[in-house]
């Protein structure tokens, strides 16, 4: 496992005053289990490149601890990948370069940046490269992944990283020392109080303002105990006072976002809520101004049992407009539900097979006709904001789609027919990651 550090322009041989490491000489130095080589392979005023080697052995790793009996570390290749291992081992090669102490005539160069690209690995992770990307890019780099070829299977799990951008060194090996055990979510030692001083005193200056500031520190302090300890966690939650806010659930944010879109249109008296479960949002919809007539169709009788209760309680509400329920599917076609002014898809079509949608959505564009067709769906994306342990948010979903993804089926389904497409988001938006719900408003073109 190794790291090469590259910086070009004016002044880059100061570097070697930086870690403090002569360039004439091979840096060689060897703990329990590892040694930990540094050279530089190019060397002038205007161009360095310095590389880090930590060639470890795996028995020596293990003798005299409460693991050496455990066969995997005989067979698996934990110990070459680049983690918590080989950060804790180039932390006290670099130790001048991380805390910014280099002798005291070279202290200026402290805060300079440089144009930078950093290479490291191999490293094993299970977050997938648009989320390695994210780690990354928030503080300024630019990000390349490469993956390793395996004798067993077409490609490695593990990957090469590349990040370039103009940084400090201090502060690029400060990101690396803590974003590395991140992307591989594996400790090989206790963590305590030292480990959240180092997330602490690296994370200054860029850590409090990431995105996923959270993920962070729960995949480096595991323990909400540690967490919590940390200045980072501190700041999130200060100035709360004693009031706890008020959580509003996403499901309530769809329907409203839905009920607004819905309350904007001109032509709204003949709604379609298809799918419509236990019937929250045909409850809703029967308060709008302007619509005379509400189908809920829902193919679940017990749904419907609880979404007919639902209306029965609202009917005496002054301005409600009791929904009809009526059992129905997206299989088949219902010239009940044709020509009606709006039709809603909310949260449905992640529950159905994906290679059935094209003709379902051809049945609704070509026989049912809605003047508008609006369609809420997952934004997979987002799922890491949730820091999910499933592939997916729900065990019956048949599929979760990115935004390009939905985007891309959307334009397929509709090109056919003469309906104008937009997008939107519902729920609190990610910087990176956008909305968690993603909404597409089909609507038909006038006189067609």
């Amino acid at each position: 496992m190794q790291l090469s550090l590259s910086v070009k322009g004016p002044g880059a041989e100061a570097v070697s005053y930086l870690l403090a490491k002569n360039p004439n000489n091979l840096y060689e130095r060897s703990e329990k289990g590892l040694t930990v080589r540094l050279a530089y392979s190019t060397f002038s005023n205007d161009k360095v490149q310095v590389i880090i080697y930590v060639k470890p052995d795996p028995i020596e790793l293990v003798k005299n601890s409460p693991d050496i009996y455990d066969i995997t570390h005989y067979i698996n290749d934990r110990e070459f990948a680049a983690s918590s291992i080989f950060v804790s081992a180039i932390r006290k090669a670099l130790g001048t370069a991380l805390n910014g102490k280099p002798r005291e005539e070279y202290a200026g160069w402290v805060e300079h940046s440089f144009e930078m690209e950093m290479a490291f690995g191999p490293v094993a992770t299970d977050l997938r490269d648009e989320e390695i990307e994210a780690l990354f890019k928030p503080i300024g780099y630019q990000v390349e992944i490469e993956r390793g070829k395996s004798f067993i299977r077409e490609k490695s799990s593990a990957r090469i990283i590349t990040i370039k951008g103009k940084q400090t060194v201090q502060r690029a090996l400060r990101h690396v020392s803590i974003l590395m055990p991140v992307m591989d979510n594996y400790k090989h030692y206790y963590i305590d109080e030292r480990e959240i001083e180092k997330l602490d005193r690296y994370g200054e200056g860029w850590l409090n303002s990431h995105p996923l500031k959270s993920m962070i520190l729960k995949r480096s302090l595991r323990f909400q105990n540690m967490i919590s300890q940390s200045r980072f966690y501190e700041k999130e939650t200060k100035n709360l006072g004693d009031a706890k806010p008020t959580k509003i659930r996403l499901n309530e944010l769809r329907y409203e976002a839905i009920v607004k879109h819905v309350n904007a249109l001109s032509n709204k008296a003949t709604i379609v809520d298809l799918g419509a479960g236990e019937g929250k949002l045909s409850v809703l919809l029967g308060f709008v101004d302007g619509v005379k007539e509400i189908f809920s169709v829902e193919p679940s009788n017990k749904s419907r049992l609880r979404a007919m209760e639902r209306f029965e309680q609202s009917k005496e509400k002054r301005g409600f407009l009791e929904p009809k329920s009526i059992t129905g599917s997206l299989f088949y076609l219902d010239e009940r539900l044709s020509n009606k002014d709006v039709i809603i898809l909310c949260e449905v079509i992640e529950h159905i097979d994906e290679h059935r949608l094209p003709k379902i959505f051809e049945t609704i564009f070509k026989d049912y006709r809605p003047g508008v067709l609006m369609v809420t769906t997952p934004n997979q994306e987002y799922n890491i904001v949730y820091e999910m342990d499933e592939a997916m948010r729900h065990g019956d979903h048949r599929f979760e789609w990115t935004r390009a993804e939905f985007k891309e089926r959307c334009e397929q389904w509709s090109s056919p027919f003469s309906y104008q497409l937009s997008f939107h988001g519902i729920g609190e938006e990610h910087p990176f990651y956008g909305h968690p719900t993603q909404m597409a408003i089909f609507t038909r073109e006038e006189g067609k």
